[in-house]
């Protein structure tokens, strides 16, 4: 007897399913293709947040990516409920960020973490910095990849002593971008004569830092409630600035340097079968292209790049900002270090024999005097360094001299000659950025931060 065929109503049905299941994964990928071709037409910019413990950063992060839909209703509900298990009442929107279990029950944000948003004109990446002081070296290295920062201050509590470190630790690393956003407004019940007066506060400290105050928006708002971040609130009708949405908007592209020389520090190298020797850094200046001679400083190691790697991908040309492996020929593994930096022959990397640099001393228990030789973070690369000469003091308002000091405490700037205890690259901050700023670490806490103003090379 011949099998029974299934109803035809039924086939057709299993059809109709099949076909519904795969015109959604269809639809999925076609939105997601469409949203990396509208992400990739937006300008990117990484943007910092700073400020004293407590002053609301997280909230106002994890505020941002709710309200721009990057975080879904349902998320936040559990998050409430975990921050009232956990006795910490409306910090539902900070915990987007603080994902660490240690940082939930302290309430502190201690890596660095990074999350991505949309405004209507640029694609966002965020780096939560933290604000604890035995964090501030995560700070460094988080605002020493940001484009802009956000400096958040607590309307009820005003500037703070870190509010002071992070506001010049942002002008030493070179980040000239700045918004103020003065969060907590709803603990003042939105009162103009208390953000006038916050605002005189941090208005009097970057003008003192050296930032240009009347290109720096300094916005009243709530995180917790969303006050000014996306949508303009109607409890601060004195307030005629601009949104937090409408300030990121305003903020500029720094160019990509292109045509500088070649710069990329190296963080970890590998070898691969198949591939042999692959170094992997981020490309800091300049441009790498395969079949291209390298020389990796401060050993002199020379080689040919056969291929370049982003994201598993092959690419025909890396550029600033593209973290890269390239697989390099005539180079081993042992003769490459992270910390060593790539660039062409015709203009190495400068190995330096001494170098002079403008630093601020953020957290020293006595004092920084010459034949101090603490450990210096400069790119990837660590290293130990000897103050030989303390040149100049510099009064924090002005910027002017106050003539040569015999030590430099905290709070103090000043101008310091430094010769590293072994051959270690570092460029002069005015020509490239990423490796001319370092900080200072002694005693498991970072002293002091600082920027090359000048550098003697090693003779050959």
């Amino acid at each position: 007897m011949p099998t029974t065929s299934p109803h035809p109503s039924e086939s057709l049905q299993r059809n109709r399913k099949t076909f519904k299941k795969r015109y959604v994964y269809n639809l999925i990928v076609l939105i997601k293709y469409l949203r990396g071709v509208v992400m990739a037409k937006k300008d990117h910019l990484n943007i910092v947040f700073i400020g004293h413990v407590d002053a609301g950063k997280s909230t106002t992060v994890g505020r941002v990516l709710y309200e721009t839909g990057k975080v879904p209703e349902n998320v936040i509900r559990k998050l409430k409920e975990e921050a009232e298990k956990l006795g910490k009442p409306t910090f539902e929107f900070a915990y987007v960020m603080d994902t660490m279990k240690e940082e939930r029950e302290r309430g502190l944000t201690i890596d660095v973490s990074h999350q991505e948003f949309e405004t209507p004109k640029y694609h966002f990446t965020i780096i939560d910095a933290p604000g604890h002081r035995d964090f501030v070296k995560n700070m460094i290295t988080g605002a020493s990849q940001a484009d802009a920062a956000v400096l958040v201050v607590s309307a009820k509590d005003g500037v703070q002593a870190q509010t002071k470190e992070h506001a010049f630790l942002a002008k030493v690393l070179g980040i000239d971008q700045m918004i103020v956003l003065l969060s907590k407004m709803d603990a003042v019940d939105y009162k103009e004569a208390d953000y006038n007066k916050v605002k005189n506060e941090v208005t009097n400290l970057l003008k003192g830092i050296g930032y240009k105050v009347e290109n720096i928006p300094i916005i009243p708002a709530s995180s917790y409630y969303g006050d000014n971040l996306v949508k303009r609130s109607d409890k601060t009708p004195y307030y005629k600035g601009p949104t937090l949405f409408e300030a990121l908007d305003t903020l500029k592209v720094p160019p990509k340097p292109v045509d500088k020389p070649l710069r990329l520090p190296i963080q970890d190298v590998f070898t691969i079968t198949g591939h042999g020797t692959v170094p992997v850094g981020r490309v800091e200046t300049g441009k790498l292209k395969p079949g291209d001679t390298v020389v990796f400083m401060p050993s002199g190691a020379k080689g040919e790049v056969k291929r370049i790697e982003m994201h598993h991908q092959e690419i025909p040309e890396a550029v600033p900002g593209d973290n890269i492996g390239f697989n390099v020929k005539g180079v081993e593994r042992k003769d490459i270090n992270r910390g060593d930096v790539v660039g062409h022959p015709d203009n190495p990397p400068k190995v330096a024999e001494e170098f002079t640099a403008q630093i601020v001393v953020l957290n020293h228990p006595t004092a920084i005097t010459v034949g101090y030789t603490p450990v210096f973070h400069i790119h990837t690369a660590q290293f130990a360094g000897k103050i030989v000469e303390l040149i100049e003091k510099k009064d924090p308002k002005t910027g002017q001299s106050a003539g040569k000091p015999d030590f430099l405490k905290t709070g103090d700037v000043g101008v310091v000659r430094i010769k590293p205890v072994k051959p270690v690259v570092v460029e002069k901050f005015q020509d490239f950025p990423p490796l001319g700023r370092f900080a200072i670490r002694d005693m498991g806490m970072t002293v002091a931060a600082g920027i090359v103003l000048d550098v003697k090379p090693k003779s050959a």
